[in-house]
């Protein structure tokens, strides 16, 4: 499953550098995994609407330049190791040069909402998730 998000940085994301702040890109990441899905037919609304909560296990990124304020970036998501009960998504982010800016990893483990004990992703969620497109 891969995926792409566009988004112009706002003045109020920015640092006293000018740089947008680091912890912006936790935001960015989940904007671009939240819409990657939608693009593939699955809604986390009605995912956890279901039953299902996805939350962070683990987020890593490396950075490499900065961001500035009213840049367009493009974030791009792609889920690249899954199990049946865990997601990784690589993710990176490109200003309008095609610079790549960063890149990190985000692991999402599924849990049953009521319980809050590791869930099976269904596999009609699954079949997107290892889809190649």
């Amino acid at each position: 499953m891969k995926g792409e998000v566009s988004i112009r940085v706002r003045y109020a994301e920015t640092d006293k550098m000018g740089f947008v702040y680091y912890g912006n890109f936790a935001t960015y990441f989940e904007v671009a995994r939240v819409e990657t899905l939608r693009q593939h037919g699955i809604s986390y609304k009605e995912m956890e609407d279901n039953g299902f909560l996805w939350p962070v296990l683990e987020f890593n990124i490396k950075y490499f330049k900065p961001a500035y304020y009213d840049e367009l970036l493009t974030i791009t998501c792609e889920a690249s190791l899954v199990s049946s009960t865990r997601v990784v998504f690589e993710q990176c982010t490109y200003n309008a040069e095609k610079v790549l800016l960063n890149k990190g990893h985000v692991t999402l483990v599924s849990l049953h909402s009521a319980t809050m004990k590791p869930a099976v992703i269904p596999d009609a969620i699954m079949k997107h998730l290892k889809s190649k497109e």
